[in-house]
């Protein structure tokens, strides 16, 4: 893992692989995220995330920026072995993961995409744009997260 990190750069990357049409939202999060703080992530966790887009699989339930998010959230913080519900540090992932979906929620009102996308054309530029904005403001509300629980140096 990184010590020094640029959240604009995990943003930008993030909005830029999503732009030109290589990733989709929740893949370009996990992706600007392995590149940008801990390379040594494994490359399937990009693939975990390709069933997330567009509100889980096209459902258009909650938003794939924030679930690509969680996803990254989940891998530094959540826990690989069975516990208990009080395990602390389950309940810490659960608080992490609360604070990104509330900023996005504070931000935008909903989490569900088939309220930000409702009256949009799913190709059009008017929904990519939009996606791609969410996509880089998720990417950076989580390497802001990740910075401040590990104790990373942010260079921005």
């Amino acid at each position: 893992m990184l010590k020094e990190i640029s959240i604009k750069k995990v943003k930008f990357d993030a909005e830029e692989v999503f732009r030109i049409g290589g990733f989709y939202c929740s893949e370009a999060i996990v992706s600007s995220v392995r590149k940008n703080i801990d390379p040594n992530m494994p490359i399937e966790l990009v693939r975990t995330a390709s069933g997330f887009p567009i509100g889980v699989g096209r459902a258009k339930c909650m938003c794939g920026a924030v679930s690509g998010a969680v996803i990254a959230l989940g891998y530094f913080f959540g826990r690989t072995d069975p516990t208990t519900p009080t395990d602390p540090q389950s309940q810490k992932c659960m608080e992490l993961c609360h604070e990104l979906q509330e900023s996005f929620r504070k931000n935008h009102g909903s989490l569900c995409c088939h309220i930000h996308v409702a009256g949009m054309d799913l190709a059009s530029g008017e929904h990519k744009k939009q996606c791609v904005a969410f996509t880089g403001e998720m990417a950076a509300k989580t390497a802001e997260i990740i910075a401040r629980e590990l104790g990373l140096k942010v260079v921005d």
